[in-house]
């Protein structure tokens, strides 16, 4: 059984000049970035690298359509680096380009093909919530068929992950919020994972202890303190993207999918829906497995009863960012049945590691609950 599995070297510099120094980035490197923070941070350093920003593909969350347009791009250069600057999107989307090969997003991600690794890949995150420059996992959403599908290969890991807490000093607020609940999934999901173990829970429990007590500090001091601690929510979500990378997320992200893939909702955001929702009906179908040491651990960071966590959760995170019910995104009451019932037939992967593996008639009750 392999206990733990980490391939990219984690890295940090104070400054993106200092980053782009060491690694002497040049005409050989594709970057993939998203177009502000490059402009905001490396574009006056004049590189010679070939530049693409995520926004000639699409906006929003990465779809198969966005992939196939960047691996022809990508296929026109003789580069041999790939350089991601970006948020998980940014970064989901370049971890395709070290694949050799002539395929197709639909190909890739349907897993019809070999998958071979032919680049080498950088990852600087830009967001303190995806883990994806940690994380073996790439998301798309396949337009075809309103929902995402995941890749999680260790092909596609980065070789490096380069923390540069700079770059997090524009991100809007809202952003900066979702990507941090979306962190704080990942360690949780993380934790209960049926593929959890010792080494993996080390990273799930100190990621989860930093991202509510920087949200605690938030809650009492305001959204401008959150610029004392990108540094910690940039390292937590690292931290929890090395947890579900050997781990796993599970039903929370799951069941997001239909909502994202149908209402362009982010992913963080859609995440944060369902998360205390899915952890309540875990408490009520096995109250006594990994999720009573889970509770016991978040009782001390919160400072609460063991029984009461997922209400305290709820709280303290409608503080930093309220929740919508789901009609307000747009969705439909008739969809309730449809969207349990897709996540049953499409993300076994994620329903295979969650702490109980939720049928679609239980998840249907989620979706109402929350609707």
């Amino acid at each position: 059984m392999k206990l733990f599995w980490q391939k990219a070297e984690v890295q940090k510099f104070e400054h993106a000049k200092d980053f782009a120094e060491e690694y002497n980035i040049g005409k050989k490197d594709f970057i993939l970035a998203s177009k502000s923070t490059y402009e905001a941070y490396f574009a006056a350093l004049g590189l010679e690298a070939h530049v693409e920003y995520k926004s000639k593909y699409g906006k929003g969350e990465p779809t198969d359509e966005m992939i196939d347009a960047l691996l022809a791009d990508f296929s026109k250069t003789d580069c041999d680096r790939i350089i991601a600057i970006g948020g998980g999107a940014v970064i989901d989307m370049a971890k395709i380009l070290v694949l050799a090969g002539d395929y197709s997003a639909e190909e890739i991600f349907g897993r019809k093909v070999p998958l071979k690794r032919a680049k080498t890949l950088i990852a600087v995150p830009t967001t303190c919530g995806a883990g994806s420059e940690v994380s073996n996992v790439s998301i798309a959403e396949f337009t075809k068929l309103h929902t995402k599908m995941g890749l999680a290969v260790d092909e596609i890991y980065a070789d490096r992950a380069v923390l540069i807490p700079e770059l997090l000093t524009g991100l809007p607020y809202s952003f900066f919020a979702t990507s941090a609940i979306d962190a704080f999934i990942h360690a949780i999901e993380s934790y209960v994972s049926p593929k959890a173990t010792l080494y993996t829970q080390m990273f799930s429990m100190k990621a989860m202890e930093m991202i509510m007590e920087g949200f605690r500090k938030i809650a009492e001091h305001g959204e401008a303190f959150r610029m004392n601690l990108l540094d910690d929510f940039l390292t937590a979500s690292n931290l929890a993207g090395i947890a579900f990378g050997n781990a796993g997320t599970g039903a929370v992200h799951a069941m997001s999918y239909p909502l994202s893939g149908v209402y362009h909702v982010t992913h963080g955001e859609a995440n944060y829906q369902f998360l205390t929702a899915v952890f309540a009906k875990y408490q009520e179908l096995d109250p006594d497995g990994r999720i009573k040491e889970l509770n016991s651990f978040l009782s001390n960071v919160l400072e609460c009863d063991a029984d009461l966590v997922y209400v305290e959760i709820g709280k303290l995170l409608d503080q930093i960012i309220a929740r919508k019910p789901l009609h307000e995104y747009g969705m439909k009451e008739e969809e309730i049945e449809s969207f349990a019932k897709t996540v049953e037939e499409t993300q076994q992967r994620l329903l295979n590691q969650s702490y109980v593996k939720l049928t679609w008639q239980q998840m249907a009750e989620i979706y109402k609950e929350l609707y």
